[in-house]
């Protein structure tokens, strides 16, 4: 996988689609990122460069409970193609 600024964006759509809002903000965070579930936020150290940002949205998109059916086809193939990536 490529950490660039694209990648980040797609990673950003996913969440959108989702109906979650990601948010860099500063914070004492233990993970570098932390999930308000009960507002649908996802909010990242904003601190990391783009790799780190986009190694906690996917660490958060796995421990999300979510309807892949919900999710444009462009996504699903991205998510796909991306946990491919962090498995090898």
């Amino acid at each position: 996988m490529r950490y660039t600024t694209t990648t980040l964006k797609k990673i950003e759509d996913v969440f959108d689609e989702l109906d979650y809002v990601v948010r860099y903000e500063k914070g004492s965070f233990q993970s570098g990122y932390c999930i308000v579930e009960t507002k649908r936020v996802a909010v990242v150290n904003r601190f990391f460069d783009t790799e780190a940002r986009i190694n906690c949205l996917l660490d958060i998109l796995s421990k999300l409970e979510y309807d892949p059916a919900v999710l444009s086809d462009k996504s699903r193939d991205n998510i796909e193609k991306w946990t491919k990536g962090q498995e090898e």
